[in-house]
Order: structure tokens, then sequence, then C-alpha cells
């Protein structure tokens, strides 16, 4: 495992609109540490992402930092190269009309869709076939993205993610909305991705979506953190009932966990 941490936050407060989200969170995520981010809707998962994706700044006071890969100010052009990102919220902003291929070049600018502006050169669609094909989705290459499943439009936000090959992958909830054969063939994908070396922070509520190659988990509860240290030691019955505030039993098996309620 690498200690280099590519996202640090010592006693950071933060705030939504009117509404603060953390008061003094301190967290340190590592590449080659692929954590599972685990709490309730409404726990403040979200906003620890747009931290991360800076889309959400600090209140800056004594005492409190943020640093992505060491660094307190961020290039965003750089950061996009580095950290991947996928979410059912991103996938709502693409038109139904963009195809699957221009959905997976888009990352090359970090844009939704392509505009007259960015111009992919012959080099970057060859980069987008082939993250295509690595996925197993060759076949959608011209088709609107409206006309996939949804299975299909979230692989292809993760090739989106994957085009400038980030060493950390962000994940928020995944598994959404995806039937049984669509949500298996997704965290198939992120195991190998993990398999071969990225670093994936899996943001979710649902304990079916952490992958077996996830180590660390972190529980998060009314924007504190409640948790921290091996999914071994944390995703049990005691703790997850602790946080999401109703009793469950977690079954394990094969080391996929499961959560049942008393």
């Amino acid at each position: 495992m690498s200690a280099t941490p590519y996202f640090e936050a010592m006693a950071v407060e933060a705030w939504l609109g009117s509404r603060p989200v953390f008061k003094d969170l301190t967290l340190t995520l590592r590449l080659g540490e692929s954590t599972v981010l685990l709490g309730p809707n409404g726990a403040g998962k979200s906003a620890l992402i747009q931290l991360i994706s800076r889309s959400l700044y600090p209140v800056v006071k004594p005492g409190s930092a943020l640093r992505l890969f060491g660094n307190s100010t961020v290039n965003l052009w750089e950061l996009r190269q580095r950290i991947g990102f996928v979410s059912s919220a991103l996938q709502a902003r693409y038109l139904p009309s963009v195809s699957a291929e221009d959905v997976v070049l888009s990352g090359v600018f970090g844009s939704i869709g392509l505009g007259r502006p960015q111009q992919p050169t012959g080099p970057q669609r060859d980069q987008a076939l082939q993250q295509l094909e690595q996925l197993g989705l060759s076949h959608l290459q011209g088709r609107p993205f409206g006309e996939c499943s949804d299975g299909q439009r979230r692989r292809l936000l993760l090739g989106r993610a994957l085009i400038h090959q980030p060493e950390v992958l962000v994940l928020d909830e995944p598994i959404n909305g995806l039937d049984f054969k669509a949500k298996h063939e997704l965290l198939a994908s992120l195991r190998q991705l993990s398999q071969q070396g990225t670093t994936v922070l899996l943001v979710t509520h649902q304990l079916d979506a952490v992958i077996p190659e996830i180590k660390r988990a972190v529980l998060i509860k009314e924007c504190a953190i409640v948790g921290d240290g091996s999914v071994a030691e944390l995703l049990t019955s005691q703790s997850l009932s602790a946080c999401f505030d109703t009793p469950m039993t977690v079954l394990e098996q094969g080391g996929w966990r499961q959560a049942v309620p008393l």
C-alpha cells in the first residue's frame, strides 16, 4: 500500500448554502487503499465528494487544512486527469441524443457531451473506442445515450471517468437504479480495475455494492465520521445497526456482504 495521501482534511468546516455540512472533518485517503464511505442518505457523503472534486470549498480558518495530492491549491484540469468521477447525478446531465462514443470522449475535455470547442483528435477517438471495447460496450458506439439501459449508461460514464487513466476512481452510489444483471456487470468492472491497481473510493449506502477488493471502511453519520478501520472490523451487524439507526444482521460470503433486517 502506498502511504501517499490523495485527500487530506484536517478540522474542515464546510457549508452548502446556509446549511453546515461539516464542522470538524478530519480524514485522510491514500493511494493504493481502496475504501468504502458508507452511511445513510443525508449523512454528508455527497458533500465529501464535492470537497474532493473541488466543487465545494471549506471555510478558511486557523488549524484547518484541505489538501489534494499534497497540495492546498489545485489545478482543476490536472485534478480531472488524476481522479475520475461516476455518479447518477452526472448521468442525468447528459442529453438523450448524445452518442455513447461522445459520452466517453467528453471525459477528455471534462465536459458534458461534445460542443464546437471540443474537437477530439484521432488518437483521442481511438482511446475512447478502446475504453468501449474494454468495458464490453463496442456495440453501443453510435447509439444515443437515451436508448441505452441504465446499466449501459453507468458503464459508459465509467469509461468517461477512465479516459485519462486516473489514479483514483470515485463512485457515488454507482448501483442505484440498476437491475441484478447490470449491477453485477458494473461491479465486475470495478473489481477488475481495483485488481489492476486503480484506487477506488466507493461512496454508498448499499452494503452489497462493496466489492471484496475494498479493505477499508469509513462510516459517516450526521456529517461526522463515526468509524474508520478495516472492512472486517466495521461492516458488522453492531456497527451498521448503529450507523443506520436500524437493527440488522450482516451476512458475509466470499468477501461480499448483505444486510438483513431483524
